[in-house]
């Protein structure tokens, strides 16, 4: 995996030594196995979130894997034009190309290690696509798109774009420098990342290598989420087996354990719950059906935006 690197992660700041007496490593609440699917065009994914109950995923709605994937030429896919409203995608890209437009002009390209961050909130129109030389000659595609629900006061807000680069991240170690914690968002003991969020979170994509340990300080009022990018490793205290394509849920506590067998990239992720009523379907996520109906009426409507005229179907 390219996402970014350092040659010597010796150098970089270090997670402080967590005192095993003083210490509440959180519990293994579940470990689920994420099904495979098709998005978009037809593009392969990992449901990661699917079979696990909201509650244990707030401020969290959705997480597709998307590949990893080799496309020959001609192959690579994205979505159409489709509408979002009351919450925020987060696609972080690790392997390939990804072209984001929305319909307020926001957008530009993602590659190895970067991150789009779109806060849809009142409603917007946008396309997600490889670019049209990736098309042509094919290659590795692989990323990872996350819902982020906004709360109630926030459902509405103007929609928001953030383009972060992946060097923007802060990279830290672990004391005994076998690991690589790069913070996309939020705050992992005493370090920022980038991303700006409406919801309190977390998000890091961490790298093991063999044999090494994570102990990760994590605030006592956010829940935590470990996803299995690649590779093999145990995750908990109890040493609960976790691979590719697997979800551990985490109960209550102030550090999370992980320890890997192969080498093994983790997505971590956690936030401040809501706790309000979530109403999702499709592309919308509101606290009520008539929300919900509404949401619809407004893009039947044309209420959420338009496709720039550059960008219709069958233009030049």
């Amino acid at each position: 995996m390219p996402a970014i690197t350092v040659d010597d992660v010796l150098v970089l700041p270090r997670l402080p030594k967590l005192d095993p007496v003083a210490t509440a490593y959180r519990p293994v609440r579940r470990l689920t196995t994420a099904p495979q699917g098709y998005e978009g065009e037809g593009f392969p994914v990992r449901r990661a979130f699917a079979g696990v109950p909201l509650s244990e995923l707030d401020p969290f709605i959705h997480l597709d894997q998307m590949g990893e994937v080799d496309y020959a030429p001609g192959e690579p896919k994205g979505t159409p034009w489709h509408p979002h409203r009351g919450f925020e995608t987060v696609t972080y890209m690790i392997d390939g190309i990804m072209d984001h437009q929305d319909s307020l002009g926001g957008g530009g390209s993602i590659s190895n290690s970067d991150t789009q961050w779109m806060t849809a909130g009142s409603g917007i129109l946008h396309i997600e696509a490889p670019p049209e030389h990736l098309v042509m000659s094919g290659g590795l595609f692989h990323g990872l798109q996350l819902w982020v629900n906004l709360p109630r006061a926030a459902k509405m807000i103007d929609p928001k774009y953030q383009d972060i680069r992946g060097k923007q991240s802060a990279l830290l170690t672990t004391p005994d420098g076998g690991a690589l914690i790069r913070v996309i968002a939020g705050e992992i003991a005493g370090h920022s990342g980038p991303g700006s969020t409406f919801t309190p979170i977390n998000l890091a994509h961490v790298t093991l290598q063999p044999g090494a340990r994570l102990d990760l300080p994590w605030q006592p009022e956010y829940n935590a989420l470990v996803y299995a990018l690649s590779g093999e490793g145990w995750v908990g205290t109890d040493l609960r087996p976790i691979t590719l394509g697997q979800l551990a849920t985490h109960g209550p506590g102030d550090a999370i354990r992980v320890e890997a067998k192969t080498e093994l990239d983790l997505f971590v992720m956690g936030g401040r719950p809501i706790r309000e009523p979530v109403v999702h379907y499709g592309p919308f996520v509101m606290n009520t059906r008539a929300e919900l109906r509404q949401a619809f009426e407004d893009f039947q409507k044309g209420r959420l935006g338009t496709i720039p005229a550059a960008r219709l179907p069958h233009t030049d």
